[in-house]
């Protein structure tokens, strides 16, 4: 049989006041009592969030942003949504798939069951409302791997292994967030922006972190490409000059035809800091 308490028995079991637990009721981050004739009665469920709200005002939130946090964790959503991280902006969108396009984006063979399973199982694809649903991005980064005709289980082999990266990455910047801001928000317990100084810190390193991503994701790309044309004896020399050589290159392919050189020395680098930006060489 549940748990039950009155309101004077939930608060000697949490320390608090009973005014102050039918003040978290008004306010909204406590739900309501169980009531039987005049008597209101409380449960584990109410024990369970009265402790999380003492920690969430311990780090610092107001009343406002914690009952913000609650009723959003209530209707379904992520903290990246509550935090403001893009959970449904532009390219991060829920779009429904339908037949047609489960069609499109598996050109190889017949549609099967197991392979939008997998794709779930990923969190590429979620089951809504009785349809699938993806990511815009995942559906238009699915498009032109079908165009390639790239099979569907070599597509979410690679995903599977860069999600295993990413995750990663993200899992390194949690860290620097928690070692360089946490302990500084922290400590302004008494700042009723606390939610909002979270959300702007947070999706400020979001967007930090995506631009390092991608630009370090291109240098790889370009690494790779230049190995690939290396291996393949694709690189033009004094006897061999192939027919893309004389053509202006794309960003992607920049280091086949301009090599990063050497590294310089610790002198030079220390001639370059004196220097400033007086007299830049080749200027």
């Amino acid at each position: 049989m549940p748990e039950s308490l009155t309101v004077d028995e939930l608060a000697a079991r949490i320390g608090l006041p009973s005014s102050t637990i039918r003040m978290y009721q008004t306010k909204g981050v406590l739900h309501a009592p169980r009531r039987q004739g005049r008597v209101a009665y409380y449960d584990a469920s109410h024990v369970e969030r009265l402790t999380l709200v003492q920690r969430l005002q311990q780090r610092g939130f107001s009343l406002p942003a914690i009952a913000e946090l609650i009723a959003a964790r209530e209707k379904g959503e992520s903290v990246a949504a509550v935090l403001g991280m893009g959970e449904a902006d532009g390219p991060d969108d829920w779009v429904r798939i339908k037949v047609r396009d489960i069609r499109h984006l598996v050109p190889m063979g017949d549609v099967q069951p197991r392979l939008l399973l997998r794709a779930m199982r990923l969190g590429l694809v979620r089951w809504k409302y009785g349809w699938p649903h993806a990511r815009r991005w995942a559906l238009e980064a699915g498009g032109r791997l079908a165009g390639l005709r790239v099979p569907s289980d070599d597509v979410m082999d690679s995903f599977t292994r860069l999600r295993t990266a990413t995750d990663a990455v993200a899992a390194d910047f949690v860290r620097l967030f928690e070692r360089q801001f946490w302990p500084e928000l922290a400590r302004k317990a008494g700042d009723e922006n606390q939610l909002e100084n979270v959300r702007a810190l947070l999706v400020e390193l979001t967007y930090t972190a995506e631009t390092a991503v991608v630009g370090t994701l291109r240098e790889s790309i370009r690494d790779a490409a230049e190995e690939f044309a290396s291996r393949h004896g694709l690189l033009p020399s004094d006897d061999y000059q192939p027919a893309w050589a004389e053509q202006p290159l794309p960003p992607i392919a920049e280091n086949l035809m301009d090599p990063a050189g050497d590294l310089p020395s610790e002198q030079e680098i220390e001639n370059f800091l004196r220097r400033g930006d007086e007299d830049e060489p080749g200027r």
